[in-house]
């Protein structure tokens, strides 16, 4: 159900069936708890919705020789086969997502295509809604990242442009760093419908070594259920051990990654309308581009021979 600000928190209506506690200071703690999580809920808010048009080219470009410093020296970062990704036209990017809320190996790939394809193809990468929360990130819509919405991936497929979702989320991201070499990504249905009613090829891509940048220890939605912050949308509450903070709750704001190699490699396109054309139905294609991006991560996972080195 949507959250509803006057159900929690102080001043909120008793609920039929539950009997207000009878424990000395027990309103209090409530009370208190509900404005925590009213707080947390305020500041996981996008201060401002990013949209499309706030794409800047110039701007990317001029950022180009700094990222590139980033992803060489301090990554060692290989993006393979962006050959693969079609020249022009819509293009539906389907990807697994490691590194926490840092994300190092989509900031790699998103080098790799502006330097090959050139900062006027429009790249939208979809993300969180609670990334535009944090104070300082207006470069990511600069750089034509936005609110990941069924809407915004059509109206960028509908331009011509690149679209690049990343199924597993947030959940898959903070995933334990010895899950490393598995993919969480949902059933890839609803990946294959956008492909298919916008008709635009769908190209996986699989990236390893971000889930090495720190000690990721859970996903973190016990955490949340059990702090009762899923009643307010947050629904994980991931746990990490990571630079500078060590212990780091929530990931909020980021954290320093290790200097893990990243390696991420674009597969060749799959025509998703030719083969519902040809009979198979959407679950058997989305089996079909799960089965591919598994097998390519389990190759990049027999290759990796030490963690964070590579």
């Amino acid at each position: 159900a949507p959250f509803d600000p006057a159900a929690v928190g102080p001043g909120a209506p008793p609920r039929p069936g539950l009997r207000t506690p009878t424990i000395p200071g027990a309103a209090v703690v409530a009370d208190a708890a509900g404005a925590a999580r009213g707080g947390l809920h305020r500041l996981t808010r996008p201060f401002r919705a990013a949209n499309l048009d706030e794409r800047d080219p110039d701007e990317l470009r001029e950022s180009l020789p700094a990222m590139w410093l980033v992803a060489s020296l301090w990554f060692r970062a290989e993006v393979r086969g962006m050959g693969n990704v079609p020249a022009e036209g819509p293009v539906l990017l389907v990807g697994n997502h490691s590194g926490g809320n840092m994300t190092p190996d989509t900031f790699a790939f998103a080098l790799a295509f502006s330097t090959y394809f050139g900062v006027e193809r429009r790249l939208h990468l979809l993300t969180a809604s609670h990334v535009f929360s944090l104070p300082g990130l207006n470069h990511l819509r600069k750089a034509g990242v936005v609110t990941a919405t069924d809407s915004h991936a059509r109206e960028a497929l509908r331009a011509g442009g690149v679209a690049c979702v990343y199924p597993g989320g947030s959940h898959e991201a903070h995933r334990p760093s010895w899950k490393t070499g598995e993919l969480e990504l949902g059933d890839l249905e609803a990946e294959v419908e956008l492909a298919l009613t916008n008709n635009a090829p769908l190209v996986p891509i699989v990236a390893i070594g971000g889930q090495e940048t720190a000690l990721f220890l859970t996903s973190g939605e016990r955490l949340s259920r059990t702090l009762r912050l899923d009643r307010i949308g947050i629904t994980r509450v991931p746990v990490a051990l990571a630079l500078p903070w060590g212990i780091n709750v929530g990931d909020l704001l980021g954290h320093l990654p290790l200097p893990s190699k990243l390696v991420v490699e674009v597969l060749p396109p799959i025509d998703v309308t030719g083969r519902i054309s040809d009979g198979a139905d959407v679950a058997e294609v989305a089996a079909h581009v799960r089965s591919r991006m598994q097998d390519t991560l389990d190759a990049l996972t027999q290759e990796r021979r030490i963690p964070v080195l590579g």
